[in-house]
């Protein structure tokens, strides 16, 4: 896992054999099936290894090209095309959604805006509308049942996460916004992907893919924040028609690595540029204040965690400040860092203060909780390594 480069970049030897130990401990007691995990410093990959198992049940071997479902990681995709738009001037974060989407302004939604719906403050619920289970892949259908929603509380006025609604709205309001010519995916494939040179990265199951890819396990089915059997059959569902914006992507380590060395360096990578460095700071600095996150009031009362800031940019989740709360991200790190992170299994981060990115692609979903847990550790553990 070491490397001359590793040790080039400032990452401890010993230290990080620390990272390999805690992971194969984990795969040992089976807390979860196998994963793949690139570090990189100043641009440069550090280390990029697989561990443990693609598919436990039948012995296959996690590899560093496997494809994996990305959960909510996706997230922050969708959001980088909301911001494309803006930085078009074709739309405002203060927008209504029902200047773009005349149908959604009804219900006590009538003064939502694409910004509320990015930090998730348009009182969307957390879970699946009342619809058809095989109709969650179709943007169409997912902002139909958007738009006859009641609000969960007053929009606006708190953080309350939307799993899989919010981003479906957001996709229909870019690909209107683009004429509708063209599908979601389609539009991701040539906007986003094909410029950063994410070429194992697909919206909805690309074929040529298939081979490569991790199927969607709940390893951990204690009682938690998601339910083990939806998360299976969403995958379950997928094709290459399949369009959820809020998780439904494939990608690879190396791919994702790519998206955030994008954002790390300021919007531009080989030459391509994505996105502004001033949109990039709106994107990775705290708009939720000081607002809890609505999606963890469940995990405070059962596991005494204190009530902790969302800490919500619009696109991404920030460490924030302060040691006494956990955090996906790790403890150690920066302020500043930002990221995502999916239902039980994968999770991104950039230092930028540190100049670190760390991808972490997984097999065997965890309980949610007990998956924050894990990064934290896993953060924190790449943190210490890298000594200078």
């Amino acid at each position: 896992m070491t490397s001359s480069i590793a040790s080039d970049l400032g990452f401890d030897p010993e230290r990080v054999e620390r990272i390999r130990t805690a992971i194969g401990a984990d795969i040992d007691a089976t807390r979860y099936d196998g994963c793949v995990l690139l570090v990189a410093r100043r641009g440069r990959i550090a280390f990029h290894e697989a561990f443990g198992f693609a598919e436990r049940a039948t012995g296959r071997q996690a590899l560093i090209d496997d494809v994996f479902f990305s959960m909510s990681i996706a997230k922050q995709l969708t959001n980088t095309m909301v911001m494309m738009r803006v930085e078009r001037g074709e739309i405002s974060l203060h927008t209504p959604v029902r200047e773009v989407i005349p149908a959604f302004g009804q219900k006590g939604k009538q003064n939502v805006t694409v910004g509320d719906l990015m930090v998730h403050k348009a009182a969307l619920p957390l879970g699946v509308p009342p619809m058809p289970p095989e109709t969650i892949g179709s943007i169409d259908a997912m902002t139909e049942a958007a738009c006859t929603l009641v609000p969960e509380g007053v929009p606006g006025s708190r953080v309350n996460y939307s799993a899989l609604i919010a981003h479906s709205v957001l996709a229909a309001i870019v690909r209107k916004l683009d004429g509708g010519g063209r599908s979601y995916r389609e539009m991701l494939a040539a906007d986003l992907f094909g410029p950063l040179g994410m070429r194992d990265t697909s919206l909805g199951l690309r074929s040529d893919l298939s081979p490569r890819r991790v199927p969607v396990v709940a390893r951990d089915r204690t009682p938690d924040m998601f339910d083990p059997d939806l998360l299976e059959n969403a995958a379950a569902l997928m094709s290459d028609t399949f369009e959820l914006p809020a998780g439904g992507c494939l990608t690879t380590t190396h791919d994702f690595f790519r998206f955030a060395e994008c954002f790390r360096r300021g919007g531009e990578l080989d030459g391509v540029r994505i996105l502004s460095p001033s949109t990039i700071r709106l994107m990775t600095t705290n708009q939720t204040g000081d607002l809890p996150n609505g999606l963890w009031d469940y995990a405070c009362a059962q596991h005494g965690w204190p009530r902790f800031p969302a800490s919500l940019g619009y696109g991404f989740f920030l460490r924030g400040e302060g040691a006494w709360y956990p955090t996906p991200f790790g403890l150690a790190a920066s302020a500043r860092t930002f990221g995502g992170f999916g239902a039980g299994s994968n999770c991104f981060w950039v230092d930028p203060e540190r100049e670190i990115v760390c991808v972490y692609l997984s097999a065997g979903l965890m309980a949610e909780t007990r998956s924050v847990r894990r990064h934290q550790t896993i953060g924190d553990l790449v943190q210490a390594a890298a000594i200078d």
